[in-house]
């Protein structure tokens, strides 16, 4: 599924201001996660801060942990280069295909849980720009998702 000229730029602008804020954006993508789907905290046995607060911690201080806010900052940058990607299909899946693999191989990351990353980013951007944006942008996470399934 190819994006249009059109979906691109309106797709870039709406990252642009959720990048903007990169490390509180990426803590709060991922504590959702934690907090909504706690089996995925097994997937960071080495975040120690992490595991023992996992159980009983909110989402909000799940977030101001320093490892969830770093990876977070990881996430969403590899997120930010896969959005610099979308003109070019080729670049895109060459950004996409070793993360995937890593994530399959190395770090036996379910796939589904990369749809629960990216519905929890679609929320954040439906709270902050509002629904139109958090539409124009699910063609993006759509397309990255059947981009990484691709490659596991």
């Amino acid at each position: 599924m190819a994006l249009s000229a059109e979906d691109i730029q309106t797709a870039s602008a709406i990252w642009e201001k959720i990048y903007a804020d990169v490390e509180d954006n990426g803590a709060d993508v991922l504590s959702r996660m934690f907090k909504e789907h706690h089996h995925t905290v097994s997937y960071f046995k080495n975040f120690t801060q992490l595991q023992s607060v996992a159980e009983t911690a909110s989402a909000e201080e799940i977030a101001a942990l320093a490892e969830v806010r770093s990876h977070g900052k990881k996430v969403f940058s590899a997120l930010n280069e896969m959005v610099s990607h979308l003109t070019n299909v080729d670049s895109l899946k060459g950004t996409i295909v070793p993360l995937a693999k890593k994530h399959a191989t190395e770090l036996k990351v379910d796939v589904k849980d990369f749809g629960v990353i990216f519905e929890n980013l679609l929320d954040l951007i439906g709270q902050k720009q509002g629904g139109d944006a958090k539409e124009a942008f699910e063609k993006v996470t759509n397309l990255i998702y059947e981009e990484i399934k691709a490659a596991y």
